[in-house]
């Protein structure tokens, strides 16, 4: 997937400097670092995709690219931690042939992990993992993490990061067309996929948050004036699809959907009947969001999957650190939101698959390798980066500030229902 030129290492450098991801990348208290690629450039491109979406119906959606994939942290107040990640949850440690990310973010994770090194929990799981990983082949990793369904993976092809351009299987983006009035049902969690139904939102779609009320979204229970900013405006509608009458609800609001939003393996919606491809046949537009793909049983988190693809920065030991703050996520609600306001060929439904792997690798080009450093302004804590075209700011992160405040779980469940005629269970 390209939208535009590939950029020069110059351009890619002069975004990243002005998205905020730069202030997150590299070790506390050190210097920023330029990272691989040019996702913050494609983030920009992304969002002017989106902006002429949104003008088809007279809503444009004036959004910063490069600034959303920062925003977070703007919130959080977190910043750069080298090889640890901003949010804290996600490791970069040595194997005994090169690199892995491993997170360790969901309750049963440090149990999973004790299991897969062979040790029983204690205090000491952090040291006796890293010394397991520094025993044992990348490779031997990913075999264990598949099978116990742990998100980490190897830092591929690093140093160097990143798949060549001839792997990338994200589609592109077609002409931009309007989705005001649409009915977007979502059902993702966390970053992404609520990230693409807060830009449908904006561009003038109904949306919809769908929970199980036995399982909510956890971004619920993080930091809320984020929550707030991704989901104000929206409609929270929460079913339990174990209940006859709940499923029923549930199938008649998706068969009612233009739209629907799902970033979980395939197998999760489809144990409560619901169907993709019938969907799609009827005409709605179905986007998927995965780690890995539909077709691959594996799980992975917005820091692990970018560390992975290669979309990490180095420092001056030639070492992996983070970049950004979960940086695949929200590249990855942005490439999500611009298929989904794109015309699908032929005018009928289309299932639009969005892999975070892919659209990573989508961003990582050897010739963007980076060739810029950041240096001090000349006062305060501030930095600069000599781009070869012109000294450019590093900019701290900065949030926009939400709408609202969001709907509390379930709390439009009785309205949206009857307003469309649905039963409520």
């Amino acid at each position: 997937m390209v939208i535009g030129a590939p950029q020069s290492a110059a351009a890619a450098a002069d975004a990243w400097a002005r998205s905020g991801v730069m202030w997150l990348t590299g070790h506390a208290g050190g210097t920023p670092l330029v990272p691989m690629g040019e996702a913050a450039a494609l983030a920009a491109r992304l969002a002017a995709h989106i902006g002429r979406a949104g003008a088809e119906a007279g809503r444009p959606v004036r959004v910063d690219g490069g600034r959303l994939l920062a925003e977070r942290a703007a919130l959080t107040g977190a910043t750069r931690r080298g090889r640890v990640s901003v949010g804290g949850g996600c490791r970069l440690l040595p194997t005994a042939d090169g690199w892995a990310a491993v997170s360790c973010i969901r309750p049963d994770d440090p149990l999973l992990w004790s299991a897969l090194i062979g040790h029983e929990l204690d205090e000491w799981l952090p040291r006796r993992l890293a010394a397991w990983l520094a025993a044992h082949s990348t490779a031997e990793l990913e075999e264990r993490v598949a099978l116990l369904g742990l998100a980490a993976g190897a830092v591929r092809g690093w140093p160097g990061g990143g798949l060549e351009a001839d792997a990338v299987r994200v589609p592109r983006p077609g002409r931009p067309r309007s989705v005001r009035g649409m009915l977007v049902v979502d059902f993702s969690a966390l970053w992404a996929g609520p990230l693409c139904a807060h830009l449908l939102g904006l561009a003038g779609a109904e949306v919809v948050k769908v929970e199980v009320p036995s399982r909510p979204d956890g971004a619920r229970f993080g930091n809320r004036a984020f929550y707030d900013l991704l989901h104000a405006g929206h409609r929270a509608v929460a079913l339990d699809p174990a209940d006859r009458a709940g499923r029923a609800a549930l199938h008649a609001l998706v068969r009612a959907a233009d739209v629907v939003v799902e970033a979980s393996r395939p197998r999760a919606l489809a144990r409560f009947g619901l169907d993709a491809a019938a969907e799609v046949e009827r005409g709605c537009t179905w986007v998927s969001i995965t780690a890995y793909g539909r077709s691959v049983d594996r799980v992975g988190f917005g820091d692990d999957v970018a560390a992975a693809g290669g979309l990490l920065a180095t420092d001056d030991q030639g070492t992996p650190v983070f970049c950004g703050d979960a940086i695949a996520d929200p590249l990855t609600g942005l490439t999500a939101a611009a298929l989904a306001m794109s015309e699908p060929e032929g005018g009928g439904g289309v299932l639009w698959e969005v892999a975070m792997a892919d659209v990573v690798a989508a961003t990582v080009r050897a010739h963007t390798a980076p060739t810029a450093r950041a240096l001090p302004s000349g006062g305060g804590d501030g930095w600069q980066v000599d781009t070869g075209a012109g000294l450019v700011p590093v900019a701290a992160p900065v949030a926009r500030t939400p709408a609202g405040a969001a709907p509390m779980l379930g709390a439009d469940t009785g309205a949206v229902l009857r307003r469309l005629g649905i039963a409520v269970p």
